[in-house]
């Protein structure tokens, strides 16, 4: 029964966390406060905190404890194609989209060789979802395939524009996710409320002729998203 002990612990704490004793961003207990309440180990405490932020319940912040997290995440399909706006209107959500950077520049050796282009439209953007400031895109487009780009444009859709306007046919992506630590212009532009990483994911855009046409960094608040694909083993 000891050795189950973190395990009823777990099962106690999240439902307090299901049934909204605690609110998204407060702080749970510090573990002394739990070891006292539940008359148990730091590591019995340990092991049910570690289950709770593997279940999604919490985030583990150094400095500030386990912060209550959101368990409506976006789910975000890996496989797939999807703008913003698609899923933010798919979950629901008030959004808004603000243009930091909209201009044309030369490419880096990397992207002139993805890209194969020697001018890009570079378009930064940070995403809010009611009310917090959730993603950093940084997007590169050929201008053969993208003459113009408006602020205007970029704060609703890119890819609207690009399927009713240009009538391109976007295709698939490569795509490489990652989580780094949050660099400057993370904490700058998104609101990550003491999280020290974010979630990136790096895709590379083909039309339907099978040519590259962008490449996007897509910089994800971790506690906000979950991100999905479905899988069939092969034999």
């Amino acid at each position: 029964m000891k050795n189950n002990k973190f395990q009823a612990i777990y099962q106690e704490l999240a439902k307090k966390l299901e049934e909204k004793e605690l609110r998204v961003g407060e702080k749970l207990p510090s573990e002394h406060e739990l070891m006292v309440q539940y008359h148990t180990s730091r590591e019995t405490i340990r092991k049910a905190l570690n289950l709770l932020a593997q279940n999604g319940y919490i985030q583990k912040v150094r400095g500030k404890g386990s912060i209550v997290l959101d368990r409506a995440r976006f789910d975000f399909p890996i496989s797939g194609l999807v703008s913003f706006k698609e899923l933010a209107k798919k979950m629901g959500k008030s959004w808004v989209t603000k243009v930091h950077e909209l201009n044309v520049v030369k490419p880096s050796d990397v992207l002139r060789e993805s890209l194969g282009a020697e001018e890009l439209w570079k378009v930064v953007r940070s995403r809010q979802v009611d009310g917090e400031r959730i993603i950093l895109d940084t997007d590169y487009f050929q201008t053969r395939h993208v003459p113009l780009l408006t602020e205007e444009i970029a704060e609703q859709s890119i890819y609207e524009h690009l399927e009713n306007e240009l009538g391109l046919s976007i295709s698939f992506a490569d795509k490489e996710v990652t989580v780094e630590e949050a660099n400057p212009l993370d904490r700058e532009l998104l609101d990550l409320n003491g999280l020290s990483h974010v979630v990136v994911v790096k895709s590379l855009v083909h039309l339907d002729d099978a040519s590259p046409f962008q490449f996007t960094e897509s910089r994800h608040r971790l506690d906000k998203f979950r991100f999905v694909d479905f899988a069939r083993r092969m034999k």
